[in-house]
């Protein structure tokens, strides 16, 4: 008998009615037609990614397609248990060389002297961290949503579902109040803090946070998911130099790889518990098809990473630069809005609400939280990024009609939707992938 999933009465009215309609629609069809669905979302989903739309996201990216084709290159479903050269099962001498040179590229081209490339996300990372430097029931101090502290760090995620306390750090501008924060810290007396959020502006105060770990015996933590590209293409800071004792990330943002997580460090105690977490404990077996698409990522930084990391900022001042002569509301405009690949736009309405409007005219973006007057229900920013955009192969001659598009698509008095067409026609004229082994420019 065809049984579709029960409900879910703790979802959101209208999650709860998307799951409802494609699970009952699963249950009534045959394996052929879920399989020509699956064919058709798959097929969707690049029409609206690769032809329709242009993405604003800063939370994604295309990777190279030899990368790509690592992911389908029948890796996936062999296991790899245990260390290089001493594996549980046999035959595996070929998957634990690329487990190593991917750890090798990731030391080399974060300057750091340890890597645990087999975590499965940034997420995940985060919490082999935590495990690393906390134990339940511990205090950490981290970013608050308001300048787009992860929610990682915080009690709904992977901090508060291994019984870390967090403590939202005070804010200046869009990072911490270090004076404030190391009053908070001797008061608190946290194992950890954390630094690095989901919108990034300009460098955080690294070293001065080391310092004020080390007058109360706490560690630092440098969340880099969204950083990790230009950290790479050493347009940013290195956190490891300035202090951090740890750094996470994603590999699937600005880096342009495969969806992961990545850790690094220089200490070796720290090394060895993030080792003993990813093996025996939660990892164990990993994707090495993942770990195969991130070597050959890190490739791509190691050969053009300096080239793509200072077209991305490029791109994003200048489109912040035309998005302001629209008198479209740039946070931050007074102090340069970014030395980075994101910015943000104000946005009253509510952030969410505003990506979806944009959405209706071909172009992806989302919320994200500023530290200004909130909006009931919704974030109180637009979060725009350019790792994709350069990728393409966008300069900054293009964003002047880029930021038109914007404009026109978050104005009121026009229907986004007369404005996707444009898009989607304005986005043709860019292909391939740039900032590669075989494409450096």
């Amino acid at each position: 008998m065809k049984r579709a999933l029960a409900a879910r009465p703790w979802l959101p009215v209208t999650s709860e009615n998307v799951v409802r309609d494609a699970a009952d629609r699963t249950a009534s069809q045959d394996a052929p037609a879920v399989l020509a669905e699956l064919d058709r979302l798959v097929a969707d989903n690049r029409r609206i990614h690769d032809a329709d739309c242009v993405n604003l996201n800063p939370a994604t990216n295309i990777m190279n397609p030899r990368a790509e084709a690592m992911l389908s290159a029948g890796l996936g479903s062999r296991p790899s248990l245990g260390y290089p050269g001493d594996k549980y099962e046999m035959g595996l001498e070929a998957i634990e060389q690329i487990e190593i040179v991917a750890a090798e590229l990731a030391a080399e081209v974060f300057g750091a002297r340890y890597a645990e490339v087999r975590v499965g996300s940034g997420a995940l990372a985060n919490l082999y961290a935590f495990m690393a430097t906390c134990a339940p029931g511990d205090t950490i101090i981290a970013p608050p949503a308001s300048i787009g502290g992860h929610i990682t760090h915080h009690g709904p995620g992977a901090a508060g579902r291994y019984g870390i306390t967090t403590i939202p750090a005070p804010v200046a501008g869009y990072t911490v109040d270090v004076d404030a924060l190391r009053a908070l810290a001797h008061e608190a007396r946290p194992k950890l803090i954390t630094i690095g959020s989901s919108l990034n502006l300009f460098p955080h105060p690294v070293a001065k946070i080391r310092e004020i770990a080390d007058e109360v015996g706490a560690l630092v933590l440098f969340d880099a998911a969204h950083l990790c590209g230009m950290i790479a293409g050493q347009a940013w800071p290195q956190p490891l130099e300035k202090g951090a004792h740890l750094m996470t990330m994603s590999t699937y943002k600005s880096l342009g790889g495969p969806a992961g997580g990545l850790i690094l460090t220089n200490e070796p105690e720290l090394a060895q518990r993030i080792e003993a977490i990813a093996y025996p404990g939660l990892t164990a077996n990993f994707d090495a098809a993942k770990t195969a698409a991130l070597a050959v990522t890190l490739l791509d930084w190691k050969v053009a990473g300096r080239a793509y990391a200072r077209a991305m900022t490029a791109t994003a001042r200048r489109l912040a630069a035309e998005l302001i002569a629209l008198d479209v509301p740039v946070y931050a405009a007074d102090q340069g809005v970014t030395l980075s690949h994101q910015f943000a736009v104000v946005t009253p309405e509510g952030g969410q609400r505003a990506a979806a409007r944009l959405r209706e005219a071909n172009l992806l973006a989302c919320g994200i939280g500023l530290p200004i007057e909130d909006v009931e229900g919704d974030t109180n920013g637009l979060r725009i990024g350019t790792p994709e955009l350069a990728r393409l192969g966008m300069t900054t001659v293009d964003m002047p009609a880029l930021a038109s598009f914007i404009a026109r698509g978050l104005d009121p008095a026009t229907d986004p939707a007369t404005v996707a067409p444009e898009v989607t026609t304005w986005r043709k004229q860019f292909s391939g992938v740039h900032f590669t082994i075989q494409n450096p420019g």
